[in-house]
């Protein structure tokens, strides 16, 4: 079945909200190296502005949900993208860390807006044929936006240190206004209209975002259906009550499998590896900074290829396959780096073989998560909620993702500190064994 133009048009859009935090990842990586010339700051300084922004984006994912019932899907878009931009904008202008950090609370507010709805709107707006490719896509569009903020550390690297980071962290305001500027074209989510009762509009959005009139009428009678409680009104607030207070018992296992996903994605350790690539690679051994920015960009190319690959063939293969596959191979590559930074530990001379041993084992790890815990989360917490409970479900989700991220790539070089890069990557192995058992078990196909 071929793909609706308009659909995809609309899918692309909502998901280049993610090259916001994409594009935070990427740079921050690099811009820290030279903040941290710059204003001085100690490591643990560096985690707090590297990790409070994954903590605050927890505000945003959990008010999106309100938000987008609220004032529909579309505003939340141009909300979360301005949130960012202003953000972006004092962090490229801080006089001092604390400003730096301000920037960083108001961008995170911003991402977590963004990080919840690009999925609920997606997944609204795509057919059902196309929606696991389409509702992968933020996750294709986070390593974009990744790839993009390595390649303008790259570039801004060479320029004196007072300004490269302010235009690193500067730029991200660029896709952001993009953003904002192509929500205006799109249209709203027909569930939002038929929710707040406007079933004109909706039935208009519907044709445009099917293939036949027929389509376009059947999908309206099951949204139609889904939105109606027994009395024939639409209510939200008994959604929190069914979650956690006393849910039957298939809510139950959707919301251990949704929440555990979204645990084990962050617990892996990907965002805090990527976030800190420049200082695992100049402790095994890279010394220039131009190199230690080049190498990020090679990883962010082969992270990108990776997810692409995933978002074809998820559909196709199922999305429990490619979890497990993706989850057994970043166990074996945080071992091969746990090895390799071990005995890196331990030698003056730097052998070459240990250094591309370390380089491979990272890229290696951020390509098996790309296969499949990278993007395979954000489909299942978006599909396995049944309709009525989504919005709500997914934000919960994507909550313990925030706080789990911000919890590790606020702690993961104070713990390396301790127990050295080596012992850190052999902990985050033991953690992808639980995950790959717990996924066997508990996690069915969507």
């Amino acid at each position: 079945p071929r793909m609706n133009r308009y659909a995809l048009a609309c899918a692309l859009l909502a998901s280049a909200n993610s090259i916001l935090l994409g594009y935070d990842i990427g740079v921050m990586s690099g811009a820290v190296l030279f903040i941290k010339e710059s204003m001085n700051i100690s490591y643990v300084q560096e985690e707090i502005l590297v990790g409070c922004l994954n903590i605050v984006s927890l505000i945003g994912s959990l008010a999106s949900g309100k938000t987008s019932d609220l004032i529909g899907r579309r505003f939340t878009i141009v909300v979360a993208a301005a949130t960012f931009l202003i953000g972006a904008i004092l962090m490229g202008t801080a006089p001092s860390y604390g400003f730096l950090v301000a920037g960083r609370i108001v961008a995170g507010v911003g991402v977590g807006y963004s990080l919840m709805i690009a999925p609920v709107y997606t997944a609204e707006v795509s057919p059902a044929v196309a929606r696991g490719f389409l509702t992968s896509l933020p996750e294709v569009f986070i390593n974009v936006g990744i790839l993009l903020g390595y390649v303008f550390n790259y570039a801004l690297s060479g320029l004196p240190t007072r300004i490269n980071w302010r235009l690193m962290l500067g730029f991200a305001g660029i896709p952001a206004i993009g953003i904002a500027a192509g929500v205006l074209a799109m249209p709203e989510s027909p569930r939002w209209l038929i929710m707040k009762g406007r079933t004109e509009e909706a039935r208009a959005v519907l044709r445009r975002i099917s293939d036949s009139d027929e389509e376009a009428q059947t999908r309206f009678d099951e949204i139609a259906a889904e939105c109606r409680t027994p009395d024939g009104e639409w209510r939200g607030q008994g959604v929190w009550k069914e979650l956690l207070l006393r849910p039957s018992r298939p809510v139950r296992r959707i919301l251990i499998s949704a929440i555990g996903i979204n645990f084990f994605m962050q617990a892996s350790g990907n965002d805090a590896v990527v976030y800190y690539t420049p200082s695992v690679f100049k402790s095994a051994g890279i010394r220039s900074r131009r190199s230690l920015v080049g190498v990020t960009v090679i990883m962010g190319l082969v992270k990108t290829s990776f997810v692409l690959i995933s978002a074809l063939f998820m559909d196709h293969y199922g999305r429990r396959p490619l979890l497990l596959l993706g989850t057994i191979g970043m166990g074996l590559s945080l071992v091969g780096l746990g090895l390799g930074s071990k005995y890196l530990e331990f030698r003056t001379h730097k052998p070459t073989w240990a250094i591309a041993l370390c380089v491979v084992a990272v890229c290696a790890d951020v390509s098996f998560f790309s296969i499949g815990l990278g993007p395979i989360t954000w489909v299942y917490s978006s599909e396995i909620f049944p309709s009525r409970l989504r919005a709500q479900g997914a934000s919960l989700a994507i909550s313990v993702n925030r706080l789990v991220s911000g919890a590790v790539s606020m702690s993961f070089l104070s713990i390396s500190n301790r127990i050295s890069f080596g012992g850190m990557f052999f902990v985050l192995s033991g953690v992808m064994a639980v995950a790959a058992v717990f996924f066997y078990f508990c996690l069915p196909e969507t």
